[in-house]
């Protein structure tokens, strides 16, 4: 994996990804909230929306990253690589697009297998399951599975310690996730 021609080395100052919840089997679009910590504290909260079971997600998180008003941001955070269903993200793209690093987390280590079985259901399912393939083996990092772009295994490990506040998701993603669900449902749930 390529490292970024301008490797920021402030690695606390990042935007966070997470969808809203939905219902499994319906179409439209899906609330997409991107927070912005720098370290533990919240800055800036974004929000848009993506096609669920689309392929817009990868742009609609460039775009929402590309704001004038974060260009403090040094890094992107992905709580998982499917969105909105199987809306799946490019994370190399999304890295060379922003020319930032990109880290996508989650708690348990994803069962391949059962996710591309799944994502056959789904129009597209080709693209959709090379895209997951190409963003590599999830690997441990810590207590979570990481899969990146732009930054060495290392270079995950110093973000995720700069980001993560309480137990072990990154702020910026534990953040979006309440957000995305109290703005959804009327209520958040607290485990990511």
């Amino acid at each position: 994996m390529t490292t970024p021609k301008r490797w920021p080395r402030r690695l606390s100052n990042v935007i966070g990804f997470d969808d809203a919840p939905h219902v499994r089997g319906s179409a439209g679009r899906v609330g997409l909230i991107g927070c912005v910590c720098s370290g533990p504290r919240l800055d800036i909260v974004l929000r848009d929306t993506i096609e669920k079971d689309g392929t817009d997600a990868t742009d609609v998180m460039a775009e929402l990253s590309r704001h004038e008003d974060l260009s403090h941001v040094r890094g992107v955070l992905l709580q998982g690589i499917t969105f909105g269903g199987f809306n799946v993200i490019d994370i190399h793209r999304l890295s060379k697009t922003l020319d930032l690093p990109v880290l996508v987390v989650t708690r348990k280590k994803p069962r391949l297998e059962l996710v591309f079985k799944a994502v056959k259901a789904v129009e597209g399912w080709q693209e959709k399951q090379a895209l997951m393939e190409a963003a590599g083996e999830p690997e441990a990092c810590g207590p979570v599975f990481v899969q990146r772009a732009g930054l060495s295994h290392a270079e995950a490990e110093r973000m995720l310690e700069a980001t993560t506040a309480h137990g072990i998701i990154p702020e910026p993603l534990r953040l979006a996730h309440l957000i995305a669900g109290g703005t959804t449902t009327g209520k958040s749930r607290g485990r990511t």
